[in-house]
């Protein structure tokens, strides 16, 4: 995402055109390397945010054990550069409050979500790639969707390539979804919300005391059978 990349893209011309503020999905430079990010743009053209994405897709986007194999890949490979995971504590700052940002895999791990509620995500923008594969995963995608909206008490918008975009309140309701390879423009309002549901605030503790209850449980069971055969040989 840079100026030449800008001056020769027809959805940048538009931008300008319309004079509004954009999310972009594009690729950003990182040294040597690149993330897959998205960027906020103004309508003056300026970008004044960016994330990168975090969470990377094993041999999709990334070669697992690469700090070991990279001399072996880097033979292998034609490519001179290599995309890379962003950084865990990033906060994406836009014109209308702060972000919680989901690019594509990352709608799957409700702690990436957590975490930027923690750190004051006042709405969630999930953005995604559904060009490779069937109707299915796009419905997946927007079903984890609805939870992580949940999850944080959150109003989420998702932009696809391909379908489903939609609209999620924070009770999981769908307000509003695209059709599937279509081109369509929808206008809606979301609200900024600054709450901490108990998931936010505490992560998973509910699975860690399930786990708990479990264990315990099974040592009582164990202790109930072994004391009944000891009292019974006894």
């Amino acid at each position: 995402w840079d100026q030449q990349v800008k001056n020769g893209t027809p959805f940048y011309s538009a931008i300008l055109n319309k004079g509004v503020l954009a999310w972009v999905g594009a690729y950003g430079k990182q040294g040597r390397s690149f993330n897959n990010s998205l960027f906020t743009v103004t309508g003056t053209g300026g970008t004044i945010s960016r994330f990168d994405k975090v969470k990377l897709v094993p041999l999709g986007e990334y070669i697992p054990f690469e700090q070991v194999l990279g001399d072996l890949i880097d033979r292998l490979s034609p490519l001179n550069a290599h995309q890379v995971a962003g950084k865990p504590n990033q906060i994406f700052e836009t014109p209308f409050g702060s972000a919680i940002v989901g690019i594509c895999y990352e709608s799957a791990f409700a702690y990436h979500f957590r975490r930027q509620a923690v750190a004051g995500g006042e709405f969630i923008l999930t953005a995604s790639n559904n060009a490779h594969y069937s109707e299915t995963m796009p419905a997946q995608h927007h079903a984890q969707d609805v939870m992580r909206a949940v999850e944080t008490d959150r109003w989420a918008v998702r932009a696809s390539n391909t379908g489903y975009s939609g609209i999620v309140d924070p009770h999981g309701r769908t307000q509003w979804l695209s059709g599937i390879n279509t081109y369509e423009i929808h206008a809606d309002t979301i609200y900024r919300r600054q709450t901490q549901t108990l998931y936010v605030r505490w992560g998973d503790w509910l699975t860690l005391m399930l786990l708990g209850l479990a264990a315990i449980s099974w040592f009582v069971v164990a202790y109930r059978k072994t004391r009944s055969k000891l009292m019974a040989n006894g």
